[in-house]
């Protein structure tokens, strides 16, 4: 069987560009190269799309030095609708080199202008197809004030929450922080639009809301209040692939001695956190949480995959936090120890993304 050419995409402008980047580490390492040749494309955080060394070595998760895109003077040019996929890159003494024909982009890319929607629409134009969500589901679930919006439509239950421009705090927070304190303590403070738990705050206290929302507003000028929900931190990873969408098995983020799951429990081996993939629930549970993370899925019209983060209350409700679009897959992530779990191979998981991605 011939070999189809993925370009595994990542890096970015986002304030995730480096866990994009250790993704594309795991990625680059697990992909069947049997199967599929391979073009590694970053994005730096400027933006310019340069031809990558092929080292997955190169983008390790390591907390002291963490990976990232450096323009190395090469630029990408995609190639153009209506004509052939090959993929072309200006070297850095001006000359043109084509890398044949490209099959499917899969694009690791976190937080915005990767994760939102617009890389999405942009390979739409190019008609290149891609791996994961379309415009629409990228979109909802960037914006977590939207994403709200469509999941209480669909009668699925969400936390409690304020909405915050910076504009309008700054001309009327009297008025908003009257609806902030019927919320209720303890509160989380989240920049509407960022992920990997960047900008965001955990306050028991109202003389703390200030200060958080300063780290919040420097993230995004859009920010959510939101009460916080008790109950365990349930995750479960969803796939649309060819055997239509299913969820796997739930996992469970188990604080012991952190306040949440920050950006250091995530990704910088931070004590206090452990990632427990199964989590120990009944059979009635699990199958509960399935089914919610299916739902959730379809009701922002997702496409390829996401995970779906919830809380587990002590009477048994299900409250969806957040779904997310383009999980991480490095080395600690959820996902993949989700999948892992339920009998399917880190390798495999990457396989069947990119053949649902060719199929579309």
């Amino acid at each position: 069987m011939d070999k189809q050419t993925v370009v595994v995409l990542f890096g970015g402008r986002s304030s995730e560009h480096s866990i994009s980047s250790a993704t594309a580490g795991g990625v680059l390492h697990a992909i069947d190269r049997d199967r599929y040749d391979v073009i590694p494309v970053g994005i730096t955080r400027a933006g310019a799309f340069v031809l990558e060394e092929d080292r997955p070595e190169k983008f390790a998760l390591d907390a002291a030095h963490l990976p990232e895109v450096v323009d190395n003077g090469t630029r990408v040019l995609w190639p153009e609708p209506g004509g052939d996929r090959t993929l072309r890159v200006t070297q850095t003494d001006g000359s043109v080199t084509g890398y044949g024909e490209i099959d499917v982009v899969l694009p690791i890319l976190h937080g915005t202008h990767g994760e939102d929607g617009t890389i999405q629409g942009y390979f739409d134009t190019l008609e290149v197809p891609y791996v994961g969500g379309g415009v629409l589901d990228s979109a909802l679930c960037m914006d977590k004030h939207f994403m709200k919006v469509v999941l209480q439509a669909a009668g699925i239950a969400v936390a409690p929450s304020v909405t915050l421009r910076e504009r309008a705090w700054k001309q009327d927070a009297a008025a908003l922080r009257s609806s902030i304190e019927e919320l209720g303590l303890p509160l989380f403070v989240k920049p509407a639009r960022a992920g990997s738990s960047v900008g965001v705050s955990k306050i028991s206290d109202l003389s703390e809301l200030d200060a958080a929302l300063a780290v919040a507003f420097a993230e995004d000028e859009k920010v959510l209040v939101e009460t916080g929900i008790v109950g365990r931190e349930i995750e479960v990873a969803i796939l649309d692939g060819v055997d239509g969408i299913r969820a796997s098995l739930p996992g469970e983020i188990v604080l012991t001695e952190r306040g949440f799951y920050d950006f250091e429990g995530k990704y910088l081996g931070g004590d206090g956190v452990d990632v427990v993939c199964p989590a120990e629930l009944t059979p009635e549970q699990t199958k509960a949480i399935q089914e919610v993370g299916i739902q959730a899925f379809e009701a922002v019209d997702g496409r390829g995959l996401a995970r779906v983060d919830m809380f587990l209350t002590s009477d048994g409700v299900l409250v969806i936090n957040e779904l997310n679009t383009m999980p991480g897959f490095t080395p600690i992530s959820m996902f993949p120890k989700c999948w892992i779990a339920s009998g399917l191979s880190y390798g495999d998981l990457i396989t069947e993304l990119v053949e649902a991605g060719l199929r579309r």
